[in-house]
């Protein structure tokens, strides 16, 4: 069977777009995408190009773009470019080159398909913050040639059945699961992977009888990167041995597919009877976690989802016999120990923020809720407190104030003590979780508190017979 018509039995079979659907065709200008286009020319499929201007090759990189646009021009099709400034990007987020380029391209890619928005940079750390502010306005991507308001129904990338095999075997010697074993699957989400069942050599072949064009990446003749040491040095190794080493991964490929559906119906059917969503939060009963079977496996199915790493499984497990408020933590999640149960709950974005509260506001937004501001003359009014709302003699206070979370150390003078006591004294003596701790908020004028939001307000700025104007602080939570 010739490539285009395998092309067009693998689209079909595995019902991955149809004619009338908008495509948008990744392409590099290397064999595998200028393949790709050809394919979909020849089956009649509508597409528009889209590059990635990565500036890492200096003039190559350029060379690519040229390239690409006359590759346009050939088909008659609308070409999308975007040039980013992946070193950047790479410094901004502590990421490698590799990752900081494929960030960037599937980002673009997603926003494309209307699956994101561009320069959402919500979830920016403290540190990353920082950098962006010294790095300039544009953490990332420098320009864009044409617009990006066009939304497309699927996105294709040129990766093959080679791609997919190194993959796997690199999945393999890093650690992994079933979906690291059965690799790239040929849909996921927006993304289609058409050309998963072809060879390279297959490409090279069908390109090369069209007399087709391409340019070729002087960086894919480096072993500094892992995935070439992979094809140019382990992979014709191994086909010393086993010369069918490629054909059979591939077949195995195939059936894990199969495999990992019926896995992860069972796993499925373990979470269910496991997880209680309470708000944000997930709940776990140990004791019935500890009767699943297998065991580790189970927990790792759980945590992964949350950024956990297959080593910290055993740091789970040890929870097991620790005491509440024990927990560990992800890059995005933490699973905190209370008493019989396992919480796990997410990393707060606003563990190193603040909220700058000037006079005039009378309304502000933070993690928690948000308050509202008001000044009052009614006394009668401020006998009625309860633990949202906060009375304070407003000559007693001066602007600005600052909301922020609690930290270790802290400490107030509580509502009808002349001591100061810290806040971690206070919450125990409250009898508050860990969780509950991490939640709360101050506000701080001066360096000294004067309300632990939602508790108790410092006995120095309490109302008294002599007050002629109150400062109302409601708090409305979440």
């Amino acid at each position: 069977m010739s490539l285009l018509n395998q092309f067009k039995s693998f689209v079909e079979r595995e019902n991955l777009f149809k004619p009338k659907d908008r495509l948008l065709i990744a392409v590099s200008g290397g064999v595998d995408s200028v393949v790709l286009c050809e394919l979909c020319h020849l089956s009649g499929f509508r597409f528009t190009l889209a590059h990635c201007n990565f500036q890492l090759r200096g003039e190559e990189s350029n060379r690519d773009e040229e390239f690409v646009r006359a590759l346009a021009n050939k088909y008659g099709v609308k070409l999308l470019v975007k040039t980013f400034d992946t070193e950047k990007y790479a410094l901004l987020h502590r990421v490698s080159i590799q990752v900081a380029a494929r960030d960037l391209r599937y980002d673009w890619f997603r926003e494309l398909a209307g699956e994101k928005k561009s320069g959402d940079h919500s979830k920016r750390s403290g540190v990353e913050n920082l950098l962006y502010n010294i790095l300039g306005n544009s953490p990332g991507t420098q320009n864009e040639t044409i617009g990006s308001n066009l939304h497309f129904d699927w996105i294709l990338t040129a990766h093959h059945l080679d791609d997919n095999i190194e993959t796997v075997l690199m999945n393999f010697f890093k650690g992994t699961g079933v979906a690291g074993l059965r690799g790239m699957k040929p849909r996921n989400g927006k993304i289609i992977r058409p050309l998963l069942f072809a060879k390279k050599n297959d490409l090279l072949t069908f390109a090369g009888d069209r007399n087709l064009l391409f340019v070729e990446d002087s960086s894919n003749s480096s072993d500094k990167y892992s995935r070439n040491y992979f094809r140019r040095q382990i992979i014709p190794l191994i086909q010393k041995i086993y010369p069918e080493a490629e054909h059979n991964i591939g077949a195995n490929i195939e059936r894990l597919r199969d495999i990992e559906v019926l896995y992860n119906q069972a796993v499925d059917q373990h979470k269910k009877k496991l997880l209680e969503h309470r708000g944000s939060e997930i709940f776990i009963p140990v004791l019935k976690l500890l009767k699943t079977q297998p065991l580790r496996t189970i927990v790792f199915e759980i945590i992964k989802d949350y950024s956990f790493t297959v080593n910290q499984v055993d740091e789970v497990l040890k929870l097991v016999e620790s005491d509440s408020g024990k927990y560990i933590q992800s890059s995005t999640h933490r699973i905190l120990k209370h008493r019989n149960w396992f919480i796990i709950s997410k990393l707060s974005t606003y563990q190193n923020g603040f909220v700058l509260i000037e006079d005039e506001q009378r309304k502000i937004h933070f993690e928690s809720g948000s308050l509202h501001f008001e000044k009052i003359t009614n006394a009668q009014e401020a006998s009625f407190t309860k633990n949202e709302t906060a009375f304070l003699d407003a000559a007693e206070i001066k602007f600005p104030l600052l909301l922020r979370k609690w930290k270790k150390g802290d400490y107030f003078y509580p509502l009808g003590m002349s001591k100061k006591k810290k806040l971690s004294r206070f919450f125990i003596d409250q009898k508050m979780s860990t969780i509950e701790k991490e939640k709360t908020w101050v506000i701080e004028m001066n360096k000294k508190i004067i309300w632990v939001v939602g508790k108790r307000i410092d006995d120095r700025v309490k109302i008294t017979g002599k007050t002629k104007s109150i400062l109302k602080i409601a708090w409305e939570e979440l």
